[in-house]
């Protein structure tokens, strides 16, 4: 069985599709599994990592606006797209994928549209609330389109085409539980833990307000902080932190947290944007959090996932420019001080989350690809 995934631009995107591929894997050992993401970006290091093949095309996203650098960035990514039709269906041909799989970014337009044409089938997998520009566009030739959130089935033409499967996350998640993270990472088994972590890129304006917090939390705070810095900005965090903060024991200062499973699972609250990726893995856990969407997406697409968790009383949601550092640490220790408050939290998240996602996801994968075979 030959299974393509595509899928790129950040963790958000690459990592639901390596949860599927990793209970494929689980399952059929033998199976062949290639990854199709875009030159130069987050994959490039994530997926070798897992152990999967991947190949790389060259393409951009399309600029909003008629400003004269808009529209000439414009021609060019649409030169970028030509060739990636091109480049997408040569991959196609030579690896000869049994099911195509999409789980975010625009990589996923070229290489689902010509599986699509070449009879492949194909899958889209949509994890915020609102649909993206990419999985509308595919929306007409995908044979099966997946949702994280049931609120987004409604923005579909076909309703018959939408599954409810949950977000999946990687294999690892559904390995861990919280004291055997700790002992495992060498954290302490009762003192509170905090996460902060503002997508796999980083945040400066996040960045900003953590470093308020930390000169802020004082030397007895009540709790451990590790903390993503994000790769592009780690140097400059480190370098505005005084060597008494480092030294505490109280900081770890990251510039990527890679063991995010585990990492995740030894956490009390976490400190976060609001990704799809990121919130399919706090409702599989049921963490509580203090989500701050990012505001640099299309459509708001971050503040509509933090929302429907707030709402649910899953989350705290603070809005970028409405709040300090200062207000972030008062937030956090508020709930640390309130473990009815967070075990409400937990519940409700826990509620929301479909734990059984990534096998859900699975099962509709392997299924289009029984059906390619037996059809061929």
């Amino acid at each position: 069985m030959r299974v393509l995934f595509t899928c790129g631009g950040t963790a958000g995107h690459i990592n639901p599709a390596l949860g599927v591929a990793g209970r494929i894997r689980e399952l059929i050992p033998d199976a062949e599994i290639l990854f199709v993401g875009a030159e130069g970006k987050m994959e490039t290091e994530l997926v070798p990592r897992e152990g999967y093949a991947l190949r790389t095309i060259r393409i951009a996203g399309f600029r909003r606006g008629l400003s004269p650098k808009s529209l000439k960035e414009n021609l060019r990514t649409a030169d970028l797209l030509r060739r990636a039709m091109a480049d997408s269906r040569r991959i196609l041909r030579e690896f000869r994928p049994d099911v195509a799989v999409g789980t975010g970014g625009y990589v996923c337009f070229p290489v689902l549209r010509q599986a699509a044409r070449l009879g492949i089938p194909t899958a889209v997998h949509e994890s915020n609330a609102v649909p993206g520009l990419t999985t509308r566009l595919l929306e007409r030739s995908a044979d099966q389109i997946m949702v994280g959130l049931e609120e987004s089935r409604n923005a579909y033409r076909d309703p018959s085409k939408v599954e409810l499967t949950g977000t999946p996350v990687r294999v690892e998640f559904l390995h861990t539980e919280k004291t055997r993270a700790r002992r495992e990472l060498g954290l302490p088994a009762d003192e509170p833990i905090v996460v902060a972590t503002f997508g796999s890129l980083g945040a400066g304006y996040m960045n900003e307000r953590m470093l308020e917090l930390i000169r802020a939390m004082g030397p007895d705070p009540g709790f451990r902080l590790i903390y993503g810095t994000g790769k592009q900005y780690y140097d400059a965090v480190r370098g505005a932190l005084t060597t008494d903060a480092l030294r505490s024991g109280r900081i770890d200062v990251r510039e990527y947290i890679y063991d995010m499973p585990k990492i995740m699972a030894a956490a009390d609250v976490l400190l976060c944007r609001a990704g799809a990726s990121t919130i399919g893995e706090l409702t599989f856990l049921g963490k509580p959090a203090v989500i701050v969407p990012s505001p640099n997406v299309v459509n708001h697409h971050q503040e509509k996932n933090a929302r429907v968790l707030a709402e649910a009383g899953a989350a705290r949601m603070l809005l970028e420019g409405q709040f300090t550092g200062e207000d972030l640490l008062r937030t956090v220790t508020e709930l640390l001080s309130d473990p009815a408050a967070l075990a409400a939290m937990h519940e409700a998240s826990a509620t929301m989350g479909v734990r059984n996602a990534t096998d859900r996801i699975t099962s509709i994968v392997l299924g289009l690809a029984e059906r390619s075979k037996n059809k061929g």
